[in-house]
Formats: C-alpha cells, sequence, structure tokens
C-alpha cells in the first residue's frame, strides 16, 4: 500500500505536467496556410475586389463593371459550391468605376470617373428553418444608394481614403486640379437607421504634387500622406482647420523608397513597404520635445524583391506582404515573429483579402476565387514576447508589461511573464525575511531552552497555527493590517528599535537580580516574564508614533515619502504581504527546525558539555551543525509554501504587476494572477494557455527549488553524519 501510495503520487505529478505542457504547446506552433475551396466566377471581366464573409461560407466579388456577386463556397442542402448566390449591380448606366478602396470596417468605397463614391457593404443575413440554419447575401448602402461627390467643386478625384463609423465619416482626397481636401459627412441620426447626412469641405493644401498614398486613421484623428519618400502628417479632428502635424520620411537611414503603405490595426503604427524588401514599423513616442514618429521594428521580407501590397488583418497586429513574384509572408509585429512564407500567387496583380476572423484568405485570379485557410491562433506569443522587453504602441521605450485587458476594442494584449515572476520571488522573499528569523529563533529556543513543561503547550499551539486558513490571514492583512500600517507607519520603524531594545534590557535586567529573587518564579514560568514587556515595548511604539511623525516627517509620514523621497507608497504593499504571509509561513519553519534540533542525540550535547563546552558553543558547534539538514528542508519548505501562496497575496496586494523591489510597493504573484484571471479568460485563447504556462512556470520553479534543497540537505546529512 505504502509503494502503491508513492508510486501513484509521483504518477500524478507526471500527469499534471503533461497537461500543462499539452494546453501550452499550440501557442509555440507555426503558423500554416492551406487551400480549401476553389470556384470559378461566372462574372466576367476583371475583378477589383474580393471577399469572404466571417464562416468562409459565402465568396463575392466586385467587378471592374460595378457588379457585386456572391457565391456558394460550402455546400449545402439549398446550393451546391461554386452556385451564384446573388448579382447586385452598383453602378447607373452613365457612371465607370476608377477605383475600389476596402476599409476595415468591411465596406467597399467606389470612386467613379465622375469624383463621386458610393459605399457598400455586403452582408448576410441568417434564419433558420426548422433545424437548418440559412444564410442568405445582401448588399447594404450605409451612406444610401445615390453617389456622393467628394469636392465641393465636383473635380474628379486622382487618390483618396475613407474612413466610416456610426456618427461620421471622413474623406482625405487628391484632386485632378492638385488639391488635398477633408470631406466631412456628418450623420443627422445614425448612419446605421438613416443614411441621411450633411457635409463639411475643407481645403488642406493647394498646389500638390502627386501622392504616392494617402491614409486616415480609422479614429479619423490623423491623415497621412506620402510623396517622394516624405510622410506628411495632417490633424483631421478639428471642424475649422486642418493642421499640418509633422512631416518624416521613413526610408532615408535605409536609403529606400516607399513601395507601400498600411494602417495596423488600432491605428497607432503605419507600416511602410520598401523596394529594398523591408517592412519598417513607426509609430508616435513621447519624447521630451513632444509626441514623435519613430521606427520601432523592421521586418525583413525578400532579400531582391521589394514589397509591393501590405494587408493588415483587421484586429490583430498581423499583417501579410507581397512581392511582386506574388510570394506572400505573414509578420506579426509586437513578438516580431515571421510566422509564414511561400509562393501563393501567380504575381502582385492578384487581389487577396482576408476574412474577417483572420482565419482564412480569399484570393482572385484567372476567372477564380480561391479560399485558404489559416492557421495562426496564437501570433502574439514567442519566447521573446513572453521573457524579454517588448516596444508596445504608446510606451515611451520598451519595457516588461503584463496587462491582459482592457476596455477598449484597440487594446493590444500584453503577456509578459517577467512582472509577475518578479513578484512572485518579491513575496516570496519579503515573507521570508520576516519569517525565517522568527521561526529559527522561535525552534531553537523551544527545542534547546524552553522548560519541556512549557514545550508541550507552546509547541502545538504554533504548530495549530499551520491549520489557519490563509484566506483569513489575507482577509486580515488586507482590511485591517494594511490601514493601521499606514496610519502607523513610524511605529513600525519604531518596533525594529525597541523590540529588541526591550529583550536585551529586561535580559540584562534579569541577570542581575539576586538568586534568591529569581528562585521565587518557577522555571516554567520564567520565559514568561519577556511577553508584558515586549507589549508595553509595542504600545510605546504606537503612542510614540505621531509624535515621530510630527516631529521628524511633517504631521504624513506617507507623504513624505512619496513627495521628498519620490518613493511611491501603496496601502497594500510587500510589508503587509511580508508580516501576513510571514506568518503563514512560520508554523511551517518551526515545526520542522523544532523537530530536527530536538532530534539531535542526547549523547552529543552532553559530551560537549561534559568537556567545558558552554551551553551556546554547543548549540552553535555541536546542534545547530547536527540539526542544519532538518533546519535547511524546514527553510526550504516555508519558501515552497511561500512562492505558492495565493489567498493571502491576492487579498493583501494591490495585485499590480510592477517590478519594484520597493517595500512599499505592491506585486503581482504567478499563483494570484491565475486565480483572479482564469474565471474570465476565453477558452484556448492565448490569455487563457499563457495562464496555463504561467502554472508551469511557478510547477517548474517549486520543483527546482525542492530538487536543490534536496540535493543540499543530503550533502549536508552526510557531511554531519560522522558526528
Amino acid at each position: 500500500m505504502i509503494s502503491a501510495g508513492g508510486v501513484s503520487v509521483l504518477f500524478t505529478l507526471v500527469l499534471i505536467f503533461m497537461y500543462l505542457v499539452y494546453v501550452i504547446k499550440p501557442v509555440f506552433e507555426s503558423a500554416s496556410i492551406e487551400p480549401e475551396t476553389t470556384i470559378q466566377f461566372v462574372e466576367q471581366g476583371n475583378t477589383v475586389a474580393v471577399g469572404v464573409d466571417e464562416l468562409k461560407e459565402i465568396g463575392f466579388q466586385i467587378s471592374e463593371q460595378g457588379v457585386m456577386s456572391f457565391y456558394q463556397l460550402r455546400a449545402n442542402d439549398q446550393h451546391p459550391v461554386g452556385e451564384q448566390l446573388l448579382i447586385e449591380p452598383l453602378l447607373i448606366d452613365d457612371e465607370t468605376l476608377q477605383k475600389v478602396r476596402a476599409t476595415t470596417a468591411n465596406q467597399y468605397i467606389l470612386l467613379t470617373t465622375k469624383g463621386t463614391i458610393k459605399v457598400v457593404q455586403p452582408a448576410f443575413l441568417l434564419s433558420f428553418d426548422g433545424d437548418k440554419r440559412m444564410m442568405k447575401p445582401a448588399v447594404r448602402y450605409p451612406l444610401g444608394e445615390d453617389a456622393i461627390f467628394i469636392d465641393e467643386n465636383e473635380a474628379k478625384i486622382v487618390d483618396f481614403s475613407f474612413v466610416m463609423n456610426e456618427e461620421k465619416a471622413v474623406i482625405l482626397a487628391l484632386t485632378e486640379d492638385k488639391r488635398l481636401i477633408k470631406t466631412s459627412l456628418i450623420a443627422e441620426d445614425d448612419f446605421n437607421y438613416d443614411p441621411e447626412f450633411s457635409a463639411e469641405y475643407q481645403l488642406v493644401q493647394e498646389d500638390v504634387e502627386a501622392i504616392d498614398f494617402i491614409q486616415v486613421t480609422p479614429d479619423m484623428t490623423l491623415g497621412m500622406v506620402a510623396s517622394n519618400n516624405e510622410v506628411s502628417v495632417y490633424e483631421l479632428d478639428s471642424d475649422w482647420d486642418v493642421p499640418l502635424k509633422g512631416q518624416f520620411n521613413p526610408v532615408i537611414e535605409q536609403k529606400a523608397n516607399i513601395t507601400a503603405m498600411a494602417l495596423l490595426s488600432g491605428s497607432s503604427s503605419i507600416l511602410f513597404g520598401t523596394d529594398k524588401g523591408k517592412v519598417l514599423q513607426w509609430f508616435e513616442v513621447a519624447t521630451a520635445d513632444g509626441r514623435e514618429f519613430q521606427q520601432i521594428r523592421s521586418f525583413g521580407v525578400s532579400v531582391d524583391e521589394p514589397v509591393t501590397k501590405i494587408y493588415p488583418e483587421l484586429y490583430r497586429k498581423s499583417f501579410f506582404t507581397v512581392t511582386p513574384a506574388g510570394e506572400v509572408g505573414l509578420f506579426y509585429t509586437t513578438s516580431e515573429a515571421d510566422l509564414w512564407r511561400g509562393q501563393m500567387l501567380e504575381s502582385d496583380q492578384q487581389l487577396m483579402a482576408i476574412a474577417p476572423r483572420a482565419n482564412g484568405l480569399a484570393i482572385a485570379g484567372n476567372g477564380e476565387l480561391e479560399v485558404l485557410t489559416v492557421h495562426n491562433e496564437h501570433p502574439e506569443v514567442t519566447w521573446s514576447a513572453l521573457w524579454q522587453e517588448v516596444w508596445y504602441e504608446g510606451y515611451p521605450e520598451p519595457d516588461y508589461i503584463w496587462q491582459s485587458t482592457s476596455g477598449s476594442d484597440d487594446f493590444e494584449a500584453k503577456f509578459s511573464l517577467v512582472p509577475i515572476s518578479f513578484g512572485t520571488m518579491k513575496a516570496a522573499m519579503y515573507a521570508m525575511l520576516f519569517a525565517v528569523p522568527v521561526a529559527i529563533a522561535a525552534a531553537i529556543y523551544t527545542a534547546y531552552f524552553m522548560p519541556p513543561v512549557m514545550r508541550r503547550t507552546v509547541k502545538p499551539t504554533i504548530e495549530l497555527m499551520e491549520a489557519l486558513p490563509t484566506v483569513i490571514l489575507g482577509f486580515l492583512a488586507g482590511l485591517w493590517l494594511a490601514p493601521l500600517i499606514e496610519a502607523y507607519l513610524p511605529a513600525v520603524f519604531l518596533l525594529l528599535i525597541l523590540l529588541p531594545l526591550a529583550t536585551f534590557v529586561t535580559a540584562f535586567a534579569w541577570y542581575k537580580l539576586p538568586k534568591n529573587i529569581k528562585v521565587m518564579l518557577p522555571e516554567s514560568f520564567a520565559p514568561l516574564i519577556i511577553l508584558p514587556v515586549l507589549i508595553l515595548a509595542a504600545l510605546l511604539a504606537f503612542y510614540l508614533s505621531p509624535v515621530v511623525e510630527a516631529s521628524w516627517f511633517g504631521g504624513d509620514m506617507r507623504k513624505f515619502i512619496t513627495n521628498d523621497l519620490g518613493i511611491d507608497f501603496d496601502q497594500r504593499n510587500a510589508l503587509v504581504v511580508g508580516i501576513a504571509m510571514g506568518f503563514a509561513v512560520i508554523p511551517t519553519i518551526f515545526s520542522m527546525a523544532e523537530d530536527a534540533i530536538f532530534s539531535v542525540p542526547k549523547h552529543l550535547t552532553s559530551g560537549s558539555l561534559a568537556l567545558g563546552a558552554t551551553q551556546w558553543q554547543t548549540l552553535v558547534k555541536v546542534v545547530l551543525l547536527t540539526a542544519s539538514p532538518g533546519i535547511f528542508s524546514a527553510v526550504m519548505m516555508g519558501l515552497g509554501r511561500a512562492v505558492g501562496e495565493t489567498m493571502i497575496v491576492l487579498m493583501a496586494t494591490g495585485n499590480t504587476p510592477v517590478i519594484d523591489w520597493s517595500i512599499f510597493q505592491g506585486m503581482r504573484t504567478l499563483s494570484a494572477n491565475i486565480a483572479v484571471e482564469m474565471p474570465e479568460s476565453e477558452v484556448g485563447s492565448s490569455h487563457y494557455r499563457i495562464l496555463f504556462l504561467a502554472a508551469f512556470v511557478l510547477f517548474v520553479f517549486t520543483f527546482v527549488f525542492n530538487t536543490l534543497a534536496e540535493f543540499v540537505r543530503q550533502r549536508l546529512r552526510e557531511k554531519y553524519s560522522s558526528l
């Protein structure tokens, strides 16, 4: 039975290890792209835009004649693969299509040769007939079916960029007569329900030479215009003026030319493709002179070909690149991951579109539509992103950051394990600094000096503390101890002086007492003399706290620490955690260390004393050395308990994932992070699997420490076994 129990424990540990690896493994798998469906277009002529619905069941094309056609991509009871489901003419007889632009909101902007635009949006209506699910395509016109002139002078448009939300649409365009204009279409109610709007026209710049690329950020605040490798940034959020915010040349250091330009998801980063086969990521960084655009990353796409097209994903920081030869690359900016490369297109003239859920691609060419499946679930996770500094958008410099959620749709999850691993070490260190001296000193006194009568009461009492639920300690630490320490902060430091001083003075006074007075107190009660003295010393520290605070710290020590010393102060900080978790760890260390010291053979101590050694010499030279393996094991067991503690650090800290050794700052630990975020994480998501990775790190951390502890303990046992 004993053997079976031991084997089952080992087997369980192996199963836990294997399950953690099973859950974590997918985040490190490479991306892959596989063919799924190919259909023939019915409409003749060149295709100017393609796409698919979210489920990749229906594909669509827009032809150069201005006709939108929908096709069935997956067979069902109603429609076979390749059947044309709907044909929708988008232009009237006297209109000719000039350009088509796709927006991030799955809308397509049709520019005619007259200088007018029409906004169309493919829609997919879901219905049920009994237990059968049916999807029907349709075309919506968010701004109405009538064409809209971009320019109030009704001039022809050379190039433009269009962004729209429920309340407003902004167009930045270059006219044929070399004017850069901004047009705002403001909804009277809501574009989702009413296409009525009012138009505002603004002149941005006159006599503008040819523009290579033009972009408007999805939040409609900035316009980017690239001409001859010079990028001009305009502020678009004013109704009175369109000022030039700044200019920069993103390729001057590379001695290259801009061949492609796109905005990354979130509207903070700009991607520039160059004729040297690189993609450069730029975004604004806070500097001493204000916010300035800087190059953050560079991605090598090709050695001998330029980057001609960049396709960013809708919700993530991934993007696809295309070269003239049709080679496609898939990259992720934040993790700097080169995810996939392959020859997918015959040339860069073929059209490509990313599925709304980024799980597929639609490619048009040679009169057919090819749909491919993209497996790229966790592009943001790499070893460097988890354990090295990463420069995130909006931050002044690279940093270690854990921030898994936010209230913004433009938010990018940040999954650095360094802050929470650091928090685990910090919490354990402060807990051990408090617990180890107290527990080992108490174990030495109880096992070696305390009378047997008192030991039989004290030892079980302290061991009983180990049964106290840690959630109660965390509750008391967060709601009682933390406010108390904040209100009487000088008293905490006075205790470090008054308690040792009171102990020394009391011991010295007891030593100087005449023997006839000492014998009046039974030996078993002699240690109790120190207790009232320590209580009085503690009360004195709290009594003097306001006086010290008023005399030396201007009446508020917390403000003094924050304002004069420049040290941030959190109410629930490492000091509170160290004390609370120390009380949870003390019984473990005390019990094992006390047993080890008490178990030292009596003939060793008797022999040492018989040879003339004092009790202290015997303790230091014989007892502690012989018991050192057990004491070391006790400390390591306490460390393991501190590292894995959850409820105390969860309730007694601010759970802020910062890297700061300050005793006045909080932290977030691996175990507390798992407890807080696991219930809210989406099963199978990157967040979910990284939480399991955090558990794996904690598992490995404790395993390594316990293994090293056992190794050291065995060496100590061998070294002092001869005693």
